[in-house]
């Protein structure tokens, strides 16, 4: 047996090994031991977590017995690469190569989408990252210490509360600089997640895709700028195409151009819906061909509203596909009698 394949049976009889004990175990320099190890990573048949005197190793089929790894980094905004931030967190972190290629390309875009908006939106000096690979799912957050997202989004629309910057930026589409950025990227990256949050200044938007539910949250302690929390399971049978295809009004066209409102996150806990909400829920819908409009756990409208929507919005853009769906008898009727006026 050549000493690779000894030093691979040795570590499997560990299970996770340093440089200096493989060195001590064959009695050769620690020179040595780190060049077969290097030799072995570069192989793919032993993964190295870690850097520096931190570091260990274990075979790839052993690494869910190891338990989870992270590694946390602080960036100064400035000249920031996405690609090589990403590249410099899997080295630290390589249980993330074991991954389906479906959960690795997800992660890349999701992670990829809220750095970047760190980077060019928060007016922050330092951003922390960090990626954590568990036994089940895998995790990353994003942190700045600037304007905050909730409140930026408030400045530049014009809106008084939090929640209305959490509406809005559950439509799509929705950027404070329109001229550099489409606006999807907080969008598909809660639509990718198992669990997506958003937290700011004492608030929290939570996007959970396994209940599914939505959920807006006061905070008992209040984070400095923006915090974006996202984890996905190793063995999500997500894809980020099928994703994408979600929100075609056509399939092929390759352009999201479709989204879903879920009509109850605008009531604010009330029954009746007034005409002043039915225009909160419209405002920058007219970008998209097809809307959706989820009614579940909405019990009842008003007549104003329905009016707003299927009639008055509708008559102004007679190209966008209205889509009422999970609605109770209550609900259609009201719908169907503005539609009849």
């Amino acid at each position: 047996m050549d000493i690779k394949s000894q030093v691979t049976e040795f570590i499997r009889e560990k299970e996770r090994v340093t440089s200096p004990e493989v060195a001590r175990n064959f009695q050769f320099s620690r020179q040595r031991a780190s060049q077969i190890l290097r030799i072995l990573v570069n192989e793919g048949k032993v993964v190295k977590f870690g850097s520096t005197r931190a570091a260990f190793y274990t075979l790839p089929d052993l690494i869910n017995k190891i338990g989870a790894s992270a590694v946390t980094k602080k960036l100064v905004n400035r000249d920031i690469k996405e690609h090589e931030v990403f590249d410099n967190l899997i080295d630290a972190c390589p249980a993330f190569r074991t991954a389906p290629e479906n959960v690795k390309s997800i992660v890349h875009y999701a992670f990829s989408e809220m750095l970047n908006n760190a980077i060019e939106h928060s007016g922050s000096k330092l951003i922390e990252v960090q990626l954590e690979d568990a036994l089940d799912q895998i995790k990353f957050s994003v942190q700045d210490f600037g304007v905050g997202v909730f409140l930026k989004v408030m400045k530049e629309r014009g809106l008084k509360l939090e929640l209305e910057a959490m509406q809005d930026l559950l439509k799509g589409k929705l950027t404070t600089d329109p001229k550099a950025h489409t606006g999807e990227g907080i969008f598909f990256t809660s639509q990718a997640a198992d669990r997506f949050a958003l937290e700011s200044f004492g608030y929290e938007m939570v996007v959970d895709n396994i209940i599914p539910d939505i959920f807006f949250n006061k905070t008992e302690t209040s984070i400095r700028g923006t915090r974006v929390v996202f984890s996905i399971s190793r063995n999500s049978d997500r894809h980020l195409n099928k994703i994408f295809e979600k929100y075609q009004s056509k399939p092929g066209s390759y352009a999201f151009d479709k989204t879903e409102i879920h009509v109850r996150l605008f009531t604010m806990g009330t029954v009746y819906v007034s005409r002043s909400q039915a225009r909160r829920i419209l405002t920058g819908l007219d970008k998209f061909k097809r809307i959706v409009l989820d009614f579940e756990k909405v019990p009842n409208i008003g007549q104003a509203f329905a009016d707003e929507i299927f009639r008055i919005f509708q008559n102004k853009h007679p190209n966008i596909v209205i889509e009422p769906v999970n609605v109770n008898e209550t609900v259609n009727f009201m719908v169907r009698h503005v539609e009849r006026s």
